[in-house]
C-alpha cells in the first residue's frame, strides 16, 4: 500500500506544473499535475487527495472560484494552498476567505512549498480543522452572540444566523479559544495559517476587519476585538462553552 501524501497541483502553466511536480516525488511524495477544474475534479472523483496546491490565476474557473466550490462540496476537508501573484494582496485575503489553509506568492522557491505543504499536512492532522466529526459540537456564547461549531455559523440575539467563511471562522475560534489574551500577528498567523508572518503581510488586520464586520464590531470603540498598538489584538468578551450532543 502506498503510504506517501498525495499532493494534486493545479496550475495552467505546464512547466511549473512538472517542476513541482518532479520536486515534490523526489522528497518522497506522490504528485498529480492538472492544468484547471475540469481536470481537477476528476482527479478528485477518482480518489482522495491529501493536499492541493492550487493556482489564484487559471484560465477559465480561477483558483478563487475553485476553492470555494471545493469548501461548499464533498472536498471541504482537503487542504488547500494557494499560489497567488507577488502584490496581489487582496486576492490573497478573499483566498483565505474562501477557505485556502495558506499562500505562497510567486516566484517562490521549491524548499518553501515544500515546508508549507509539510506544515498544512502536519496542522491537518493534529488539529484537522475541516473535520467536523472530529470536532466535539460545541455552542460558544459571547456577547449577544453564539457559534454553532458544527454548522460553523454565528447566531445573533434574535436567532438570525450568519455565515463565515473558514478563514474567519478559524481566526474567530482562535479569538474565543484564547479570550482576554494579548495575540500578536503572528501568532494568529501561526494558529490559523501554519506560519509567521512578513514585513508586508497585512492578512490578519484585513481578516480582523472583516470578521469586526461580521460581528458588528464598531473599530473605533470594539465591544469584542480590541487593537492593541505595537502588540496585536486582545477578544475582551467573556466567552461560556456549552457542549452539545450530536
Amino acid at each position: 500500500m502506498d503510504n506517501k501524501d498525495h499532493i494534486l497541483i493545479v496550475d495552467d502553466d505546464r512547466e511549473i506544473r512538472e517542476l513541482l511536480a518532479t520536486y515534490l516525488e523526489k522528497n518522497g511524495m506522490r504528485a498529480t499535475a492538472v492544468a484547471g477544474g475540469r481536470q481537477m475534479r476528476a482527479v478528485l472523483e477518482e480518489g482522495p487527495v491529501d493536499l492541493i496546491v492550487l493556482d489564484l490565476m487559471l484560465l477559465g474557473e480561477d483558483g478563487l472560484v475553485l476553492c470555494r466550490d471545493l469548501r461548499a462540496g464533498k472536498w471541504r476537508a482537503t487542504p488547500v494552498l494557494m499560489l497567488t501573484a507577488l502584490d496581489e494582496e487582496t486576492e490573497r485575503v478573499i483566498g483565505l476567505e474562501m477557505g485556502a489553509d495558506d499562500y505562497l506568492t510567486k516566484p517562490f522557491a521549491v524548499r518553501e512549498l515544500l515546508a508549507r505543504i509539510r506544515s498544512i499536512l502536519r496542522r491537518a492532522r493534529m488539529l484537522p480543522p475541516n473535520l467536523e466529526q472530529a470536532e466535539v459540537v460545541q455552542m460558544i456564547s459571547f456577547g449577544d452572540w453564539q457559534l454553532d461549531t458544527m454548522a460553523r455559523h454565528l447566531i445573533d440575539a434574535k436567532g438570525t444566523m450568519v455565515t463565515l467563511s473558514g478563514a474567519e471562522y478559524r481566526l474567530l475560534r482562535v479569538f474565543l479559544d484564547h479570550p482576554q489574551r494579548v495575540l500578536t500577528r503572528d501568532q494568529l498567523l501561526n494558529m490559523t495559517q501554519g506560519r509567521d508572518s512578513d514585513l508586508f503581510d497585512r492578512s490578519i488586520d484585513l481578516l480582523v476587519s472583516r470578521l469586526r464586520q461580521r460581528l458588528q464590531d464598531d473599530a473605533r470603540e470594539p465591544r469584542y476585538i480590541k487593537t492593541l498598538r505595537s502588540e496585536g489584538y486582545i477578544f475582551s468578551t467573556a466567552v461560556a462553552i456549552r457542549e452539545l450532543e450530536k
